[in-house]
């Protein structure tokens, strides 16, 4: 008796409820598109988790990681989740960054908030001090750095140097006319809140329930090789 897959769609978990909204949000929007259910899970803050989601679950099942690059959630925590849940059929995809979809979103969110041609920009991420993480943000800040036609440094949230708001006085010591931060996060939150007090004279919006966010998580879904029961 064959199965169609289960979908999972993994965030980080948070306390505030416009980011667990918009993670509802994200999941409808892909529901539409994929005609099924998305389920939601979190790996921290609340619940459920992927284990709890996954042992309701039979057949095989994707479950796509709502994070922007190769952290420790995505490389440990999920795939912890997923041995624990004792669901032997499920396949993880890979992060959702760095992808072109997602240079698309953050140059949209930069125009959005007032970019111009000459503007310096900072892409805000949260942090890592995971290698591959690290690895992937830099790729992202290339990347945009290209759609952009002009360097774009690189700082954080969190974790990691530079600061947002350091990066952000340097370039306004170098000179800089404008420093606008182009926002590296998935939703609405206290590494949001950080970035806008970073200094700078104008900061985007997150990436957010963006369509062509909600197709890029779709896309990861649909792509995704199918584990093959035992």
């Amino acid at each position: 008796m064959s199965f169609s897959p289960s979908h999972v769609l993994v965030a980080h978990g948070t306390r505030k409820q416009s980011g667990i909204a918009l993670i509802g949000d994200l999941a409808h929007g892909v529901s539409v598109l994929l005609g099924t259910d998305v389920h939601v899970a979190f790996v921290d803050v609340l619940g459920p988790t992927p284990c709890e989601v996954l042992r309701d679950l039979d057949g095989p099942a994707v479950v796509v990681p709502a994070f922007l690059s190769r952290g420790y959630h995505v490389t440990t925590d999920i795939p912890a989740y997923v041995a624990a849940s004792g669901h032997r059929n499920v396949v993880i995809t890979d992060a959702l960054g760095p992808s072109p979809q997602l240079t698309r979103i953050l140059a949209d969110r930069l125009v959005e908030c007032g970019w111009r041609p000459g503007d310096s920009v900072v892409l805000g991420a949260a942090g890592t001090s995971n290698p591959h993480a690290q690895s992937d943000l830099r790729r992202k800040s290339a990347l945009l750095s290209a759609v952009l036609g002009d360097r774009v440094e690189l700082a954080f949230a969190a974790t990691g140097d530079p600061t947002v708001a350091d990066a952000v006085a340097q370039l306004h010591t170098r000179g800089a006319r404008r420093v606008i931060v182009s926002s590296y996060l998935l939703s609405d939150g206290l590494f949001q809140d950080r970035l806008r007090c970073s200094g700078a004279d104008a900061v985007a919006e997150p990436l957010g329930t963006h369509p062509a966010m909600v197709r890029l998580i779709a896309s990861r879904f649909r792509r995704a090789r199918l584990p093959i029961a035992a």
